[in-house]
């Protein structure tokens, strides 16, 4: 059994903790005390001297395009599949992917595939059923089949709303929808949520608020996501979560020179605290691997960049830096507060004995240096130690 022991790192569980001695083994966080001793004839156990580190939980992207996404500008578009090294160095353990706009030539089968590779290589991958249109892509037939049935799906999207690359839901749809992977959650165990892409059109999150007056469903069965994208969408986002609902903020979402409307992320979350949305509901996601692309007023593209998931711990680090958030805050929307959205906090999103040993050693700037999988040395002093199967070698896999 593998076995570490990390000494006296300054732990973030995300509560402060304090200095703590973290000892791992199969995969798991045995034990966390002041002071740890290891007896001499104990076996086999690697030291990491954390001391002046910041320990973190390790960090869980919830929306990721893993097999890639894009085509909106024609094939020569389509962005690659994510490599291993990506996720891990942005500190990333956890990764739930999905499909978006091009649910035609990328499939299901092909999103299980990737997710039980990333897993076989050491980072821990979950996936949606699903993609922009409704009836959406499953593998089975039904979402709700697909989630009780396939153990790495936990729930559905991208289903795309309010967007003019969506096919425009009825409510009586969405509704079914939802109803279909609630069942399919309360039968497997699972989340069962419904991941719903928000673009720019003037409905706004209206489905939504509509839906919500009729159905008795629980409204955390849904998690609408980039509702930083432009002022308006947020306002609606804001009011959503006094509703109680969960609001998933895009990394990868921000304003620049030929898109000025977004609200930049960091800022977002902030703006939804000081609004009187509670942090539990507030989660973070990166979009990474995605295209993005831009389309002026006419629909007509004219730009396409690729998301990173390295936006994921950034905007994070400006809630503390620019936004004066404390870090044990700051650290909810990617770690304890997915886990509970998505029902993993039974072995993510926390330090604590039990739990999976995933975390994120930082500098005292918070800077990622060492990256632990499943009690697994993923990164170390800023370096992969674990590359993906085909990553720098050429093409060839060394078995």
């Amino acid at each position: 059994m593998m076995m570490t022991l990390i000494r006296q790192a300054d732990v973030y569980s995300p509560e402060h903790l304090g200095k703590k001695d973290i000892f791992i083994g199969g995969g798991k966080i045995l034990k966390i005390a002041g002071e740890i001793h290891i007896p001499g004839d104990f076996g086999d156990v690697t030291i990491i001297d954390a001391d002046g580190s910041i320990c973190a939980p390790g960090f869980i992207d919830g929306h990721v395009h893993i097999t890639g996404g894009g085509g909106e500008g024609g094939f020569q578009n389509r962005t690659p599949e994510i490599q291993l090294s990506h996720l891990t160095t942005a500190g990333i353990t956890c990764v739930i992917g999905l499909l978006g706009t091009d649910g035609t030539t990328r499939s299901i089968p092909e999103l299980l595939a990737k997710a039980r590779g990333l897993e076989a290589e050491g980072i821990s991958a979950l996936i949606y059923t699903g993609a922009y249109e409704v009836p959406t892509r499953t593998i089975t037939g039904s979402a709700r089949s697909d989630i009780v049935l396939i153990d790495k799906i936990i729930g559905v999207g991208e289903i795309a709303v309010s967007d003019h690359r969506s096919s425009h839901p009825s409510e009586r749809e969405l509704a079914r929808l939802i109803s279909e992977a609630r069942v399919g959650g309360i039968i497997s165990g699972k989340a069962g949520v419904v991941h719903v892409h928000f673009g720019d059109d003037r409905t706004k999150m209206e489905p939504l608020f509509n839906l919500f007056k009729t159905i008795e469903i629980p409204i955390t069965q849904v998690i609408p996501t980039h509702l930083n994208r432009n002022p308006y969408l947020f306002e609606d986002a804001i009011k959503f979560g006094k509703m109680g609902g969960f609001i998933d903020i895009t990394s990868g979402i921000f304003p620049y020179e030929q898109d000025k409307n977004p609200i930049k992320p960091s800022k977002a979350i902030k703006t939804l605290l000081d609004e009187g949305v509670p942090l539990s509901q507030i989660t973070l996601s990166s979009d990474g691997n995605g295209s993005s692309p831009i389309f002026n007023q006419n629909g007509k593209l004219v730009g396409l960049g690729i998301g990173s998931v390295k936006t994921l711990w950034q905007e994070t680090m400006d809630l503390v830096k620019q936004e004066g958030l404390d870090l044990e805050k700051a650290l909810c929307p990617i770690t304890r507060n997915v886990a509970g959205a998505l029902k993993l906090s039974d072995h993510k999103g926390e330090i604590k004995e039990g739990l999976d040993a995933d975390m994120v050693l930082l500098t005292q700037d918070l800077d990622i240096h060492t990256v632990i999988c499943k009690g697994r040395i993923m990164v170390e002093n800023k370096v992969p130690k674990v590359f993906g199967t085909f990553e720098k070698r050429g093409g060839f896999a060394k078995l």
